[in-house]
């Protein structure tokens, strides 16, 4: 098996664009498209369905990328095990964080690695936090940053990095009679502002079980990915959000919005590193695990 080819396939199956795929690779589109055919035709099914538009795995293509994942993370292992130099590790891992957790934690992270560990290559993905334990989960990354979970999914390791308190949020100057600049003080209140949340994860649980405290419906005006998102239609004046601080902390839009004093206070967020328990066993990913 021919592992520069390996790694093209994963691309492809990653980004499923030939362009970015081929970027990524540092191949051209032609290439790619020809090492990927080649693959093909040793394996002797379609691994891609593919038109002028659209790049799709098959069924096949499915079940060849679990292989290729797994003889993927074995290939840097036994590299590791039969190199001159079993002190110095090589290879590359890959993390998934958001743009926030970029700011507030990986740069002084990635830096320390980089003195430690100057040969191993960093492959880092950045995406919307509430995908950060599904793409190690199935196989995509090596590890990433996020809240923890109330319920942490077998098999998965965590490890704490920080705690950041979960704020509710206003515009700092009224631009719409039902979205105060001030906290609430009453159910009636609440039920009426026009709500900006996360779609789903950690922070939504958190504020849908404060309102169920509070025997209130929010009236959801938008439900967004991305906390960066939340604090910009806010800043607007289109409704109260909920945000961890950090994302406030590295925000752009700080001075234009307030912070709320409500009580109760949400349940803040526990923010650290997930990996799968069996991905210990990669030197690589241990050696990032344990310098933190």
């Amino acid at each position: 098996m021919n592992f520069k080819i390996l790694k093209q396939f994963l691309a492809l199956a990653e980004t499923l664009h030939f362009g970015r795929a081929s970027d990524e690779c540092y191949v051209s589109i032609s290439a790619l498209s020809r090492n990927i055919r080649h693959l093909e035709e040793e394996l002797g099914v379609s691994l891609f369905n593919r038109d002028n538009r659209t790049v799709v795995l098959t069924q096949e293509g499915q079940k060849f990328l679990k292989y290729a994942r797994d003889a993927s993370s074995q290939w840097n292992l036994i590299r590791h095990e039969l190199t001159d130099n079993p002190d110095q590790l090589s290879g590359e891992i890959s993390l998934y964080g958001s743009v926030t957790a970029s700011y507030s934690f990986l740069h002084e992270l990635l830096r320390r690695f980089r003195i430690a560990y100057p040969i191993i290559e960093i492959k880092l993905r950045t995406g919307d936090p509430e995908h950060a334990i599904a793409h190690v989960l199935d196989g995509k990354e090596d590890l990433s940053i996020a809240a923890q979970p109330a319920n942490l999914p077998r098999g998965l390791a965590f490890k704490s990095i920080a705690t950041s308190p979960l704020l509710f949020i206003a515009p700092i100057e009224q631009q719409v009679p039902n979205v105060p600049t001030n906290t609430p003080t009453t159910p009636e209140e609440w039920a009426s502002i026009p709500m900006i949340l996360s779609e789903s994860g950690v922070s939504r649980a958190r504020v849908d079980e404060w309102f169920r405290q509070l025997d209130v419906s929010p009236r959801i005006y938008a439900q967004v990915t991305g906390n960066e998102a939340i604090v910009s239609m806010v800043s607007l004046g289109f409704g109260i959000g909920v945000v961890p601080k950090i994302v406030l902390d590295n925000s752009p839009l700080v001075d234009r919005i307030r912070v709320l004093d409500v009580t109760p206070e949400l349940e803040p967020y526990d923010i650290g590193l997930f990996t799968l328990k069996k991905n210990l066993k990669n030197p690589l990913v241990d050696a990032f695990w344990r310098l933190m």
